[in-house]
């Protein structure tokens, strides 16, 4: 007989011995930290596959997703009687009244040979009220995992964490250095990890081995594309830009980067509308504009009203829905025009 599950709320750090053992029929994870969600995906299919689940069927939900096509993935027979995961994302977080009701069917008769891999966003609160919500999460056959989200205080540690795992040892300095650098992406944490295993000496990493990964970061630096923008240097910017995807860095961390720089241009105009100096509007920024940027930042703000600013941050906004499949478009293409934007190019603002 198939092994009996007990519902479990499952976090991050628990699921890799979980899965040691025998697998779940149902698995839902639930979170918006993008890079650590995609790593637990991962490491479920990477079980599945090593207890012979060998087929694979992937469903993207939007609106007008037909849900008889679960119906059907789970009434039908494989072709050549082998095990499968089925994953359903379901990107705005929301099935549905249809999709509801055909989750609750799935869950009352989960197939046997079958696993399923459900990928929602962070729920609220009233969302796991919904009767959908906490048959996921209380049904005997699923197993729900919470993945949060990396507190500022956590990030050192969980940045030393990472670079052990990659057999990297770091001073303290070294740690708090790349925290600094990233910020609270964990994506782009998880790139300057990568540079520093080609650089570091002996599995070692300290200071200098973190300032050589900046300066002899990827030709195209995340970074270095917000200066460019800043700069007004549009053509550069775009090489950059296309670089940057050409080296295979993702939509998601060039986002963070444009977002959080239009979110600073954003309230320091608002601030300098409303009348405080711009100097202090500087100071009081979150996190403060050094010295340095200063006039890179100066420039920029030159371009576009506040208002101009805040419809950039919808703007982006709608590239993060793209990315996520909960908006048509290509994210790329959009990147690339709002970078523009950024750098000053004359292009009609979004909205106008």
């Amino acid at each position: 007989p198939p092994p009996a599950f007990c519902p479990m709320k499952l976090n991050h750090a628990q699921l890799g011995k979980h899965l040691q053992g025998a697998l779940a029929p149902v698995y839902v994870l639930s979170g918006d930290e993008h890079l650590l969600c995609q790593e637990a995906a991962d490491s479920i299919r990477a079980s599945a596959r090593a207890q012979g689940f060998s087929e694979r069927e992937v469903f993207d939900v939007d609106k007008s997703f037909d849900w008889g096509l679960l119906y059907q993935a789970g009434a039908s027979l494989s072709l050549f009687a082998e095990k499968r995961v089925i994953e359903l994302r379901i990107n705005s977080g929301k099935p549905g009244d249809q999709g509801a009701s055909a989750l609750l069917e799935y869950l009352s008769r989960p197939p046997e040979d079958t696993l399923l891999l459900i990928s929602l966003p962070k729920l609220d609160g009233s969302t796991q009220k919904t009767k959908w919500a906490k048959a996921l999460i209380d049904n005997p056959a699923s197993q729900f995992v919470q993945i949060w989200p990396v507190e500022a205080g956590q990030l050192p540690q969980w940045i030393r964490q990472r670079l052990a795992q990659a057999g990297l040892s770091a001073s303290q300095e070294a740690v708090e250095l790349i925290a600094a650098r990233v910020e609270g992406n964990l994506l782009a944490a998880a790139q300057e990890i990568e540079k520093l295993k080609l650089l570091a000496v002996d599995g070692q990493v300290d200071a200098g081995t973190v300032h050589a990964a900046v300066a002899d970061s990827a030709r195209y630096d995340v970074f270095g594309l917000i200066d460019a923008a800043l700069n007004g240097q549009a053509a550069h910017t775009q090489r950059m830009l296309e670089g940057l995807r050409g080296e295979g860095v993702e939509t998601p961390v060039i986002l963070w980067a444009l977002a959080r720089e239009l979110r600073l241009l954003a309230t320091i105009a608002q601030q300098v509308n409303q009348g405080m100096p711009l100097d202090k509007a500087f100071g009081s920024a979150r996190p403060p504009v050094w010295d340095k940027r200063r006039p890179l930042v100066s420039k920029a703000l030159q371009r576009h009203s506040a208002a101009g600013w805040n419809r950039l941050l919808q703007d982006a906004q709608r590239i993060d829905a793209q990315i996520k499949g909960q908006a048509a478009g290509d994210a790329w293409s959009a990147l690339s025009r709002l970078a523009l934007l950024l750098a000053g190019q004359r292009l009609s603002l979004p909205s106008e």
